[in-house]
């Protein structure tokens, strides 16, 4: 809903009775002055009322205006109540709406650095669980702030805890499948997300009032605490970090479960012990270590690049859902089922062409799309949707393929670290993305050109990353650089394998 057509300023005549013979609208027309469409003004009012132009409805140029001096008024129709309407976060405040989804990513951002360390330390499974619960508990308290300060708070602390279980559950799918499986598991977590993202205009369509659609948005993590308990701790980690029993019991599971006769048998200790050897013994791996060395360097500056570009053009379409004039929630559906080819697709080109190709051509698509965008005038309002959607396609197709990708080229040792690290700089470009929006009021069209040209720079970028289709997961950094050979003499990331044969236990 446009707030700016969806308000008036609260005449200072609505609440004395010796005008109570004047009609509603002689009110209007004598406390707000008239837009160009005739419409009253959405954030000034006249200094003194003009009674005059009760008789002549033209009013002269001199007459003083003031800002909203008693509240306003807001159109119902849509929401019953919003952040917007609740603490009047409109005219000269009406940033302040934006910043509170700027607050939001930001905590996001740093929960991602934070998660990302703390499961490389402590393990998969236990902060997944730490993030659920906290996550929730901040996001139910939101929905009861009693101030706008209380709540940007609280929305900090929910980004924050939740994105952990993002970056964990992404990191566990890719290090529990076989080489053949990666591509399928990658398409299903991602729409997962596909989903979520058409429910949620039919949830806001039934709840419109925020607080209770953050309740309900809020509630269904109780069914990631519940089959929490199903999730088997990541045995690569375990492995990595000498926890060999633990590891070979959850291997051993894994086996029995697939009916792998021949791995139950060869699955030992011993054997677990061999798998991995990490560079300088045991010790603890940080940050640091994504750029100690030149191609870790290398790889987390492309990879900074590419999700920074992903992460800001994704959800600058996103946030920028009203400007195309259609219905909001029909759009957001629309924007969310477009997805589900654009995501399946992944599945397909990513076997036909590779990561590489896959993540520059989506990239150049979204680039393509937004700068067609800004040629097409404003009342052609259903094709400029539907270029819109065909770019939010795209732009899915990156984003899903961007986020298998990552978790392929990193190794085991700080696999999560660089996870943390990219999803730090993805909540970066989402925390600037509604900030690159309110550019717009400079020149209509510049946050789409800004977004264009992320797009394009970021799908060159993106080409210059290592393919890894049918490679195994590096396990150390030795493997990224090159260093740790395998027993075909060639660095243990070039080895590939055979698709159809998978992964030895699983």
């Amino acid at each position: 809903m446009d707030l700016e057509s969806s308000r008036r300023c609260i005449s200072s005549l609505d609440a004395d009775e010796i005008f109570e013979n004047l009609t509603r609208e002689e009110r209007l027309t004598v406390s707000i002055p008239a837009q160009d469409d005739g419409t009253p003004a959405s954030c000034h009012m006249f200094s003194y009322p003009q009674f005059h132009l009760l008789t002549n409805s033209s009013s002269p140029s001199e007459v003083a205006v003031v800002q909203c001096q008693n509240g306003w008024e807001y159109d119902n129709s849509t929401f019953i109540s919003t952040l917007a309407t609740e603490w009047d976060l409109v005219c000269d405040k009406r940033a302040l709406s934006r910043l509170t989804t700027t607050i939001f990513f930001i905590g996001v951002m740093f929960g991602a650095a934070a998660f990302g360390s703390f499961s490389a330390m402590f393990g998969r499974k236990p902060m997944l669980l730490v993030s659920y619960v906290l996550g929730m508990g901040f996001g139910l308290c939101s929905a009861f702030s009693t101030s706008f300060i209380m709540f940007a708070v609280l929305r900090f602390f929910t980004g924050f805890t939740i994105t952990g279980s993002v970056i964990i559950s992404t990191i566990l799918n890719v290090e529990w499948v076989s080489i053949e499986h990666r591509k399928l598991v990658g398409v299903i977590d991602s729409l997962a997300w596909t989903f979520a993202f058409m429910g949620f205009p039919l949830m806001a369509y039934f709840i419109r009032d925020w607080r209770w659609l953050t309740v309900a948005i809020s509630l269904p993590t109780v069914t990631s605490i519940i089959t929490w308990w199903w999730v088997p701790e990541s045995a690569r980690w375990l492995t990595a970090n000498r926890r060999i029993d633990e590891a070979h019991y959850y291997l051993h599971k894994c086996a029995v479960m697939n009916c792998k006769k021949d791995a139950i048998v060869s699955i030992k200790p011993e054997n677990l012990a061999k798998i991995i050897v990490t560079d300088r013994g045991n010790r603890k791996y940080s940050y640091l270590d994504l750029v100690r060395t030149p191609k870790m360097r290398r790889l987390a500056l492309l990879t900074g690049i590419t999700w920074f570009a992903v992460a800001t053009v994704a959800y600058g379409i996103s946030f920028n859902i009203s400007s195309f004039g259609l219905n909001m929630y029909l759009t957001q559906f629309v924007y969310g089922a477009i997805e589900i080819p654009a995501k399946l697709s992944i599945y397909y080109l990513l076997d036909k062409f590779g990561r590489p190709i896959t993540q520059a051509g989506s990239l150049l698509c979204v680039g393509i799309s937004l700068m067609i965008n800004i040629f097409i005038p404003k009342d052609k309002s259903v094709v400029r949707t539907v270029i819109a959607v065909l770019g939010k396609g795209c732009s899915a197709t990156s984003f899903g393929t961007v986020i298998l990708y990552s978790s392929e080229l990193y190794p085991t040792v700080v696999r999560q670290n660089g996870m943390g690290y990219t999803s730090f700089v993805a909540r970066l470009g989402v925390s600037v993305a509604p900030l690159i929006l309110l550019s717009d009021d400079i020149w209509s069209h510049f946050s789409q050109v800004i977004l264009s040209s992320l797009g394009l720079s970021a799908a060159f970028v993106a080409y210059l990353l290592p393919e890894t289709r049918g490679r195994c997961l590096p396990e150390t950094i030795e493997d990224v650089e090159g260093i740790s050979k395998g027993t075909d003499d060639l660095p243990l990331q070039d080895q590939k394998v055979d698709e159809t044969e998978g992964s030895r236990f699983i």
